[in-house]
């Protein structure tokens, strides 16, 4: 959309929210970037220039707004809804692959050469993939420097930085403020008891409004298993294997008019910061755009009233891919508390205990691809044909021959996983909305979509599910939250083969 320059400068007359984190508009007069939202006096058009990524308005020269902090806002939706080789890259530098592995190690993640993947990198976003870790960087620092008592070193290294000059140098030119001023701008709202020693970081993720968090916590509630989740009022929480050691996430769920949603991090090593966020933010969807969603949907009078009813529904996302794709074998033709029961016992049997200080109630990490792929078929308390299938998955996420995270090219990861025994398009597509993110994923054989389907007057839901794309991924939920009140199967109950 920033190349349509009339477009976005009447999203910014009208502060328009919907495009924060769409585009970024940058002030020639002033040498400042905003968010379209932004409250200060609307620029003369003839002195803006829009940009895709803060990253590329930083390259350029322009420095963050003080007021309405641009790099805080929530991601582009356009990132999910592309499946492009581009998509791919932003979401691996948002996980901090290219802290951890460089830009070499991130193209080889794509099956690219290190040029093509900065040409394409840069034509979709106007900054190659360096800078875009950089202003990730930075982003993630700011808000650590708000909202916690952290010192400025342990910011540093948490947020990726390799130095605590670079992350000084950074701050300032991103900012124009040093981190003492900016911590100094906005005193009070470091999260008092916040230590450096403890491992805990209690922080906040930018989500678009309307936000339904009730409903969210609902969805993760109903499956929560035992060990690996826990549940409260008003709060989920969760364990997370990251890169440098486990990590636990517990957010609070509820409908809130804020932006954003808190969000308490305890890692046993700090550099995971950045993929423990990453992940929490694609478990919360929390770069949906709710306001498009809710324009395409509610405009058919199927899915109005369920629309209404619940605005802003999110897709709940996932933080492991080998995890949900198990779960949702052995979850095959069983209810959602059976399902459950199953996927605690094994959580029980192979899960591995999480030695990680805190104040938590999580205890274990779901089992490993390498666990489930040695286990005997046999062994599993459930049917011979679906444990066979959860070996023949674990042995294919283990060896790499299938890679489930946001980095894979959805079509691929769906054509593997239908050449495994035992899983069928149900399965594949379960896999894709909840953990490649998907936006325009529809399970037309769901007993529960047909359920809903007909109570909704729909004759013909595959042919009728055509007018909502792209976002069939949201009209799915919004048919299962209109079951709410049924538990009914979590994968179909037509066997799989």
């Amino acid at each position: 959309m920033f190349s349509d320059t009339e477009a976005c400068y009447r999203a910014v007359k009208s502060r328009d929210r919907r495009f924060d984190g769409v585009f970024y508009t940058a002030v020639s007069s002033t040498g400042i970037y905003c968010r379209p939202s932004c409250p200060a006096i609307t620029p003369k058009l003839a002195n803006v220039t829009f940009y895709p990524s803060a990253a590329a308005a930083q390259q350029a020269g322009y420095r963050a707004c003080k007021r309405c902090l641009p790099d805080a806002t929530p991601g582009s939706p356009e990132w999910d809804l592309a499946a492009d080789v581009a998509g791919r890259a932003m979401r691996l530098i948002s996980d901090g692959t290219v802290e951890r592995d460089g830009v070499d190690g991130l193209a080889r993640r794509l099956g690219y050469s290190v040029r093509q993947l900065n040409r394409l990198v840069t034509g979709a976003f106007g900054a190659g993939p360096l800078a875009l870790a950089r202003a990730r960087r930075a982003q993630t620092a700011r808000v650590l420097v708000e909202t916690t008592s952290l010192s400025f070193a342990d910011i540093a290294f948490a947020s990726g930085f390799a130095s605590i000059r670079q992350f000084n140098d950074t701050v300032r030119e991103v900012y124009a403020a040093t981190p003492t001023e900016l911590r100094g701008r906005r005193g009070g709202t470091a999260t008092s008891g916040t230590s450096t020693t403890s491992g805990t970081i209690a922080t906040r993720i930018g989500v678009r409004e309307p936000f339904a968090g009730d409903e969210l916590l609902d969805f993760l509630a109903v499956r929560a298993v035992r060990g690996v989740e826990a549940v409260g009022h008003g709060w989920y929480e969760r364990s997370l294997a990251l890169p440098h050691g486990p990590g636990v996430v517990r957010v609070e769920l509820v409908d809130r008019p804020a932006g954003y949603v808190p969000c308490r991090l305890t890692l046993a090593d700090t550099r995971d910061l950045a993929p423990a966020l990453e992940r929490t933010r694609r478990l919360l969807d929390a770069d949906c755009d709710p306001v498009a969603v809710g324009e395409q949907l509610g405009a058919d009078r199927h899915l109005a009233a369920l629309v209404r009813r619940r605005p802003g529904l999110r897709v709940p996302g996932h933080v492991d891919g080998v995890e949900l794709a198990a779960r949702a074998i052995i979850g095959q033709q069983v209810t959602v508390v059976g399902a459950r029961t199953l996927a605690t016992r094994l959580v029980g049997e192979l899960g591995t205990p999480l030695e990680l200080a805190g104040d938590h109630q999580v205890t274990r990490l779901f089992p490993t691809a390498e666990a489930l792929a040695e286990v005997d078929p046999e062994r599993l308390a459930m049917p011979r044909a679906r444990g066979r299938a959860l070996a023949a998955v674990a042995d294919a996420l283990a060896d790499g021959s299938v890679v489930l995270d946001r980095s894979a090219d959805r079509a691929e990861v769906r054509a593997g996983l239908l050449a495994l025994p035992g899983i069928g398009p149900w399965t594949a597509d379960y896999v894709a909305f909840r953990v490649l993110g998907d936006p325009d994923v529809f399970l037309p054989t769901d007993v529960g979509v047909r359920h809903a389907a007909e109570r909704l007057g729909i004759d013909d839901v595959a042919d009728h599910s055509q007018r909502w794309r792209p976002w069939r991924s949201y009209a799915l939920i919004h048919l299962w939250s209109a079951l709410a009140g049924d538990q009914g199967p979590e994968p179909p109950t037509k066997k799989e083969s």
